[in-house]
């Protein structure tokens, strides 16, 4: 049996998240004492006190979800599961991040600080009302495409999330994106609607932020993952740090090839997929993209002591 762990991206954030395991595990509590100090603020307060809208910007959604994904991590780690019990660790956009986190590429202090960095530049690459992002539901990829090429009209317009067989999400300038939604419901879209994001992510209009994060990375220690990583970019698998350091910098600009990571790894065998840290999201995308994987979640105590019960059994 092969499973990989895959880790959530924005969008999963909640007011509260992480703190029953932070209280259940010192472990888990020292990840957010980590990330604090790495940032030089109290951002766990803001995850589990503070308002909703504050967490929801890019630059501590991005720190906050990682931080709960690696303190999943860390209270199954109490529990006797390492991340070798994986055989690929994949993420959703700033969930890649949080992968090589709990692979060992990056220390949770780098990362933490490479996020708040990453959610800075990509917030700042376009200014606020310039640009938009809206799925696309009932569309195949290709066809997703064709609407963003029609809709672009000399501006940019482009296929950013593959998320799963029915959900595209596209991402550009404002009156694109508009453009985009209409002549989806044209092509037979069983929905298409704005998404409330603060930035068009995953598209060329990225491009400042995907500079900014190239040279923050410049800077950043990389191991080689313990486990190999499936790249949003490449849909496959990697595992020599200076490669992901590139991929890194691509991804800002690049699709998330969701999908097809899933799919990929479905092909290497994987047959468990297990979401490590807030929400449900990608579990609900695997299983439109394969019948043959199952999923489980892994945010609460009571997620992570059955997680560990099966992994440990079998």
């Amino acid at each position: 049996m092969s499973r990989a762990f895959v880790f959530p991206g924005q969008g999963a954030q909640t007011i509260g998240m992480g703190k029953a395991l932070a209280d259940a595990y010192p472990t888990a509590k020292a990840v957010f004492d980590e990330v604090d100090d790495a940032l030089g603020e109290q951002l766990s307060a803001l995850i589990w006190d503070g308002e909703q809208e504050a967490l929801t910007l890019t630059q501590n959604a991005q720190p906050a979800l990682m931080a709960t994904s690696l303190a999943a991590m860390r209270a199954l780690e109490a529990e006797g599961v390492t991340i070798d019990a994986a055989s690929f660790v994949a993420g959703h956009s700033l969930g890649e991040y949080s992968a090589l986190a709990a692979a060992g590429t990056f220390s949770i202090a780098d990362t933490a600080r490479l996020l708040r960095a990453r959610g800075k530049a990509m917030q700042e690459a376009v200014p606020v009302g310039v640009g938009a992002m809206a799925a696309l539901l009932g569309l195949d990829f290709e066809t997703a495409q064709q609407v963003a090429l029609e809709a672009s009209h000399d501006q940019v317009c482009q296929a950013a999330n593959d998320n799963d067989p029915a959900q595209v999400v596209v991402s550009g300038h404002k009156e694109a994106v508009e453009r985009a939604l209409e002549i989806a419901k044209s092509k037979g879209a069983r929905r298409a609607v704005l998404l409330p994001v603060s930035a068009p992510f995953h598209c060329a209009l990225m491009q400042p932020a995907a500079e900014a994060m190239a040279e923050a990375l410049s800077h950043v220690k990389m191991d080689r993952p313990r486990v190999p990583l499936v790249a949003n970019v490449r849909a496959s698998a990697i595992s020599d740090p200076t490669v992901i350091r590139s991929l890194l910098v691509e991804q800002v600009t690049g699709s998330v090839r969701w999908r097809e990571s899933v799919a990929w790894m479905a092909d290497q065998g994987v047959t468990e997929m297990w979401e490590i840290g807030a929400g449900k999201a990608l579990s609900g995308m695997i299983r439109r993209i394969s019948k043959d994987v199952t999923t489980r979640t892994v945010g609460t105590p009571e997620e992570v002591a059955a997680a560990a019960e099966a992994i440990n059994a079998g």
